[in-house]
């Protein structure tokens, strides 16, 4: 199969017809209550149907030993004055993990026959609305400090649950974060944001005995769902970046000693 083939993003009128969807009376069966779709939800559903029709979806699971991270946490915030979230944390991980693993910082370009390798880090986070599922874009982040990247998450945050966010502050991004942490799960398989080529997904952490030199200790784990693009990323390489993900997470004092630097990366 040749380069070209191999990586053409396919036309909508190369995928089979599909069966019509089915057309049932919900009445007739028992009551019902029927509520529009919001304009949101509409569409994120459609980018999220093509996006799922058109890459070739794999999921690799992991887990992060995060038993220091909290602790950092408190203590950052407390030093800066802002509420640091773990999700900043997972930010700037994200940022390690796409240096060293610069496959997953690319994306094919709309002719299907060059990937385009990014030199910035630009890193989205999804943010459950009333309305729907909206993806602010954290532009820069390895120029920016934890607590930076906290202020401006919750600044974002706000602005997509009050219907404020523009359009221009979810596009542009080079990988996406998908939490249900608070919520809880133990993994699941995200849909990738093209055209990004993978993201990962984050479940709610819970405690593990683990031999360290012989010895049991309680560790802190964080499970990792990452989905990638199997056009251009193997299954080794999202084992790699896992590995990455979690030994930046893991070293949660590194991160929040990570400093911004006017045009320049940490």
């Amino acid at each position: 199969m040749s380069s070209t083939a191999q990586f053409a993003q396919p036309a909508a009128a190369s995928i089979p017809d599909l069966a019509p969807w089915p057309t049932v009376d919900f009445a007739a069966l028992g009551p019902v209550e029927v509520k529009p779709i919001s304009r949101i939800q509409k569409m994120v559903a459609s980018f999220l149907a093509r996006n799922w029709v058109m890459i070739p979806h794999v999921t690799h699971h992991d887990e992060a030993d995060i038993t220091q991270l909290d602790s950092v946490r408190k203590r950052l915030s407390a030093e800066h004055g802002v509420k640091i979230t773990p999700l900043a944390f997972l930010v700037k991980a994200a940022v390690a993990a796409l240096k060293a693993q610069p496959k997953f910082n690319a994306s094919i370009d709309a002719s299907g026959k060059n990937i385009v390798y990014k030199q910035y880090f630009h890193i989205g986070f999804a943010v459950d609305t009333p309305t729907g599922l909206l993806v602010p874009v954290i532009r820069d982040a390895d120029k920016k400090t934890l607590a930076e990247i906290a202020q401006e998450i919750a600044e974002v945050s706000q602005m997509a649950r009050g219907r404020g966010l523009p359009m221009e502050r979810m596009s542009g991004g080079c990988f996406s974060i998908s939490s249900l942490g608070s919520i809880g799960g133990t993994s699941f398989t995200p849909i990738i944001n093209a055209p990004e080529v993978a993201i990962i997904g984050i479940s709610k952490s819970y405690d593990k005995p683990v031999k360290i030199e012989g010895e049991l200790a309680w560790r802190h784990m964080l499970p990792l769902s990452l989905s990638y693009d199997h056009r251009i990323i193997n299954g080794a390489d999202a084992a790699r970046f896992c590995v990455d993900f979690g030994a930046a997470l893991s070293d949660a004092e590194s991160l929040g000693s990570m400093t911004a630097v006017a045009g320049s990366s940490e």
